[in-house]
């Protein structure tokens, strides 16, 4: 059996694995970039699984290949998947569950503290000469407001524990035991904005969360209020986010996703935010670590050897299971 692998820093250990296991491992060089649409029809034609990044794969691609049954994602969003139409495809569309949460969280704790402390503003300053000293905020003491309370949001909090911060959460999916053992209030949206002096987006992106943060939601927020979002950039209406912090409403924003990356139309946007001087950004790297990426490529090799074997892997990594409709078929 082969499997296609296309997503960036695929590393020697998972596809070891995937060979000792007796499979085809094709991985093409891409020049450090997902495969454009027009490969695919050549990479896809004989294989039997994909280990994927940031490729959006629709219906009528899926449809060309019934050979095609595994599509793993290497991360955990899966928003650019029809995952819908792959489970009627037959087909099982897998993510890697808790393989880059700790990076995540490690980078959003980053941003909180390059905000307030005004990490980004310093060295430019001072390469020019300038060592005049600028006021930041704290996060010890502080409020914050997490957004999604899954797997990334846990583990913010965890990391929280060391500041002595009263911690704020809102999400769909309640998790009771967490909360009170981590002394984590969960409240309904709007008292997270009015009370948290810092708001982190662990969300998923769907119709229901898309510019959840919005100018009606940024006007709830806390004078001086910090936000941070390394979830998905579609979270936020990132002109309202804008506007904002130049009226000085929202203090500033730590940043390492923009909705420009799925819609170019949105870059000019993303570019006014990254121009600001009260803006932290970076390109959407919080779970590119060693130790990030190297558990999220074993999880996908993982799943993908699970699932042509016959077994199944860890049941938080399933997003779409397609075998029982295959063989009502």
């Amino acid at each position: 059996m082969r499997v296609l692998v296309t997503p960036r820093g695929f590393d020697p250990r998972a596809r070891v694995y995937l060979e000792d296991q007796g499979f085809e491992v094709r991985q093409p060089d891409l020049n450090n970039t997902d495969p454009a649409p027009d490969m695919l029809p050549d990479l896809l034609g004989d294989v039997d699984a994909w280990i994927l990044g940031s490729t959006f794969v629709r219906h009528d691609l899926m449809a060309r290949f019934p050979r095609l049954k595994v599509l793993a994602r290497r991360g955990v969003g899966f928003e650019q998947i029809d995952h819908l139409a792959a489970a009627r495809l037959g087909k099982v569309v897998t993510i890697a569950a808790g393989g880059n949460s700790a990076s995540v969280a490690d980078h959003t704790i980053g941003l909180m503290l390059a905000v307030a402390k005004r990490l980004a503003t310093f060295p430019l300053a001072l390469r020019a000469g300038d060592w005049t000293y600028r006021i930041g905020e704290e996060l010890t003491g502080s409020t914050v407001g997490i957004i999604g309370l899954g797997r990334i949001g846990r583990c913010v909090a965890h990391r929280l524990a060391g500041f002595d911060v009263r911690i704020l959460a809102t999400d769909i999916a309640a998790d009771d035991g967490f909360a009170a053992a981590h002394k984590v209030a969960r409240v309904d949206l709007g008292t997270l904005l009015r009370e948290s002096d810092f708001v982190t987006l662990h969300a998923p992106l769907d119709a229901s969360t898309a510019h959840l943060i919005d100018r009606i939601a940024l006007a709830q927020m806390k004078p001086g209020a910090i936000l941070v979002n390394t979830a998905r950039g579609g979270l936020v209406n990132e002109w309202d986010l804008y506007e904002a912090i130049i009226s000085g409403h929202v203090a500033g924003a730590g940043l390492d996703v923009f909705e420009a990356e799925k819609n170019p139309a949105a870059s000019q946007a993303a570019n006014a935010l990254i121009g600001l001087e009260r803006v932290v950004a970076t390109p959407h790297t919080a779970a590119a670590t060693d130790g990030g990426l190297a558990r999220t490529n074993l999880i996908a090799a993982r799943a993908v050897v699970d699932i042509l074997t016959g077994r199944s892997p860890p049941a938080d990594c399933i997003v779409a299971d397609g075998r029982a409709a295959l063989e009502v078929c």
